[in-house]
């Protein structure tokens, strides 16, 4: 009684030591917006005081410069074996040879404000790590738990969103709807820096935010991740167990554990006598979520949703009349965040030999047994490929003798007899990861319900429109080793070649450009000495460069080799076989481009352009606001319209100005929205088919009213594309690609002489994904890539998006010819 006694005196005389959010920061929380400097200082400040109990550490930084932060919370005894208990957890996974603790605590990871305008939740995170370090009953749950808690996983976008919000709001927040402080404006603070949404972006890494989370996140493997988000005003708080379609890959134990967790917050709610929902919206079929991407990593991944969002603010008036506080939104994520830590406790034992047996049995029932993909798609292709197995932590191997067996073909697209031939890349499931690889790999992934959340198909071959085939049977191996970096030779040469089907060959493009060097691109197929050169290779000749004098060599060879791509030098311009260097080779020069940006633009589909831009090729574009674009035109070669709704911009003055501008050379280049906005417009020839019809006939219940919309519905979709390689829109592609179609919006392809059909949708070419029946028939033969020429310029229309969350890596360098391609 004694010691009880006194470990009770011990923890009220720390906790009293303990600085609260309000002491730290200076108000009460949810009176005002923490700024996410304040957030980090007040986390740090805390493991300052307790420092037994709370360790932080800084993982990472965005691209505006703010760090990446978390902390670790648990008891003194387990705060000081906390690298034990890391690589006995990754020993448990059979991703570590350490010893497995017997008395090993469960781990609990919390994320808050992926979505930097759901700005609740990190005011919530630092309320809930205030109460694990002070309160009572948190300690006995810590004795069991580990909990790493990350207060905040958009800094930038919560930024964004918190420092408007404080400009905006008077001395009185104003819950009237309708304040100028519940309207938001362009381009809001949910995504990050380049506007990408990081909650989507978990398995393909194409934010600096998300490599440092998922490479801490594979240090440690938790047990249970929960993710913390907001959505409508009006909408009641939303936790799990989730709504089908499930993944098939998501195992019995962790559709229990969701519904176990779920129960206890249901209780939670009750005894409040506050509305909740569950099982109705947010599904776990996309892998690259918050919530399914965790569970393919052996946790119990989880979804919250608080009503409030950027409308909300400090206080917004419902539609019943109540007033939403944000304090009261702070109060429910801090429930359900420490009944996620309460449960796991109690769990413990069972989470923990779950976690175990989840990757014991990764490859159980496995459909195949390795996924091998081609050597002959070349080290640059593979790279890319490589890059995204690398961020995910799957192992892959190269296939060391030639192996045949049942499987699939994912090129031809149908199951039938295939081959693994040696130096071909093989990832096996065979591993601790394996339900992870065949999630990223499947051909299908099945549904159960086809009202989904989300896109329906990503796999990764189709992704990086790679050459490859899944075996039923294992492949023989040996490890992978990279291959030695080639360089280009040094020499005189009189002109360097350069391939073009990757996209690094685009990035040394536009080095070469930015340096001021001058390219020419080979129009035809043709060979020069030993170099066989396809259409779109880059040739970097002397003669053009002659103001570099003797120094042209090494400048070419400098960026050539700082960039990985290997050049060939040539001896001479005369061809074997096709047209001579002077004859057939076209300049190309370097392009003043464009960007729209502002109301009226995707924010999203902008973002994915200018990330392009910026961090994939590294070349500088103008980025221009709507107001600001009619002054920027005259001077551009190059305009990118992302995707966005554009009836409000195109005025009959602005189409006047665009139509003189692209006939005078001009290159305009429209995706998804944009082009539809040209659609039927004078002087424009993309037209749009009708919209698919009802074909259901008769009256729909209107309990039935979302299902009856089933037919018409595309939510994304993987397609066969017919592509002309002849033209220079599909340079270094073959004759067939993929794309994944999110638009059931269908254009004609052009009539002869209106434009040129770079690529269509075959008949009958859907590969995977979910496609209603009406959208089908819509899209056979629908245009998704053209170009229309218009005097002495070029539109080009890029129907589809080649830029699709920046992970759609097949369909770059569509992208990247519509840039560099058609300007002279």
């Amino acid at each position: 009684m004694c010691r009880l006694f006194l470990f009770l005196g011990l923890v009220a005389a720390s906790a009293a030591a303990q600085p609260s959010p309000e002491a730290f920061l200076g108000y009460p929380l949810g009176s005002r917006f923490t700024r996410h400097d304040r957030v980090v200082a007040y986390t740090e400040a805390v493991a300052d005081a307790a420092p037994d109990r709370v360790k932080t550490e800084r993982y990472g930084e965005t691209p505006e410069g703010r760090p990446l932060v978390v902390a670790f919370v648990s008891s003194p005894e387990n705060l000081a074996r906390l690298e034990a208990i890391r690589r006995s957890n990754l020993a448990m996974a059979g991703l570590d040879n350490a010893p497995v603790l017997d008395d090993a605590p469960a781990i609990v990871w919390l994320s808050y404000n992926v979505h930097g305008n759901e700005a609740v939740s990190s005011e919530a995170a630092m309320e809930v790590l205030h109460r694990l370090v002070t309160d009572p009953d948190a300690q006995a749950w810590l004795a069991r738990t580990v909990v790493v808690l990350d207060p905040c996983l958009n800094p930038d976008g919560r930024d964004r969103y918190t420092a408007w919000y404080n400009q905006t709001v008077g001395r009185f927040s104003d819950a009237n709807p309708l304040a100028r402080e519940h309207a938001e404006p362009w381009p809001g603070g949910r995504a990050n820096h380049y506007l990408f949404d990081l909650n989507r972006d978990w398995a393909w890494g194409t934010q600096a935010e998300s490599r440092a989370r998922v490479a801490l996140y594979r240090r440690w493997m938790p047990h249970v991740h929960a993710d913390y988000h907001e959505q409508g005003v009006d909408a009641p708080y939303y936790f799990a167990p989730a709504a089908e379609p499930y993944h098939a890959a998501i195992t019995p134990w962790q559709r229990q554990a969701q519904t176990h967790i779920g129960q206890a917050n249901a209780t939670t709610f009750d005894d409040a006598g506050r509305l909740y929902f569950t099982r109705q919206v947010f599904d776990l079929l996309y892998p690259s979520y918050g919530d399914t991407w965790p569970l393919f990593n052996g946790s119990v991944g989880m979804t919250y949703e608080q009503g409030g969002g950027p409308r909300a603010g400090l206080a917004i008036e419902t539609a019943i009349g109540d007033t939403l506080t944000l304090a009261y939104r702070i109060q429910n994520h801090v429930a359900t965040s420490l009944n996620n830590v309460r449960i796991a406790a109690r769990d413990r034992d069972n989470l923990v030999a779950q976690f175990r047996r989840y990757f014991a049995t990764a490859s159980d029932g496995a459909p195949f047994a390795a996924y091998v993909v081609r050597r002959s798609n070349g080290p640059a292709r593979l790279a890319g490929l490589r890059r995204v197995l690398d961020h995910n932590g799957l192992r892959y191997a190269v296939a060391s003798a030639r192996t045949s067996g049942d499987g699939f073909d994912y090129r031809a697209g149908h199951a039938g007899r295939v081959t693994a031939e040696p130096g071909d890349l093989v990832v096996p499931v065979d591993q601790p990861n394996g339900r992870l690889a065949q999630v990223l790999f499947e051909p299908e992934a099945a549904l159960a319900d086809s009202l989904t959340y989300d896109i329906t198909a990503w796999a990764l071959p189709y992704a990086h429109d790679l050459d490859a085939v899944a075996l039923r049977t294992a492949v023989a191996t040996r490890p992978f080793a990279p291959e030695v970096h080639s360089t280009t030779p040094a020499t005189r040469a009189y002109a360097y070649a350069f391939p073009w089907g990757s996209t690094d060959d685009a990035r040394l493009l536009a080095a070469l450009l930015r340096n001021g060097l001058r390219v020419r691109s080979v129009a035809t197929d043709g060979t020069f000495g030993t170099a066989a050169l396809r259409a779109g290779a880059l040739l970097v000749a002397r003669a053009d460069n002659a103001r570099l004098g003797e120094r042209f060599d090494a400048a070419v060879r400098r960026l050539a080799d700082s960039l990985g791509v290997a050049g060939t030098p040539l001896a001479t311009g005369f061809a074997e076989r096709g047209f001579d260097l002077g004859s057939d080779a076209s300049p190309l020069s370097a392009p003043r481009v464009v960007v729209l940006s502002g109301p009226g633009v995707s924010s999203l589909g902008f973002g994915e352009v200018w990330h392009h831009l910026d961090e994939t090729l590294g070349y500088p574009a103008t980025v221009v606001s709507t107001d600001g674009f009619d002054a920027a035109l005259p001077r551009a070669d190059v305009v990118v319209f992302p995707d966005g709704r554009y009836g409000a911009f195109l005025t009959d003055a602005r189409m006047t100005a665009l139509r003189s501008w692209v006939r005078g050379g001009g290159t305009l280049v429209v995706l998804e929205g944009a082009a539809e906005a040209l659609a039927g417009k004078d002087d424009f020839a993309l037209k749009a088919r009708e919209a698919a019809k009802d074909t259901t006939g008769g009256t729909v219940r209107y309990a039935d009213r979302e299902r009856a919309a089933v037919p018409g519905s595309l939510p994304g979709a993987v397609f066969r594309v017919r592509l002309d390689p002849t033209h220079p829109l599909a340079y270094g592609y073959g004759p067939e690609t993929y794309a994944l179609v999110t638009s059931s919006t269908a254009m004609k392809p052009f009539a002869r002489g209106d434009g040129w059909n770079v690529g269509t949708i075959l008949p009958g070419a859907r590969v995977s994904g979910f496609v209603g029946a009406q959208v089908r028939t819509a899209l056979d033969r629908s245009l998704l890539y053209g170009v229309e020429d218009l005097g002495r310029g070029h539109v080009v229309y890029l129907v589809n998006n080649p830029l699709f969350r920046g992970f759609w890596q097949g369909g770059h360098l569509l992208f990247d010819n519509a840039l560099f391609r058609f300007t002279r």
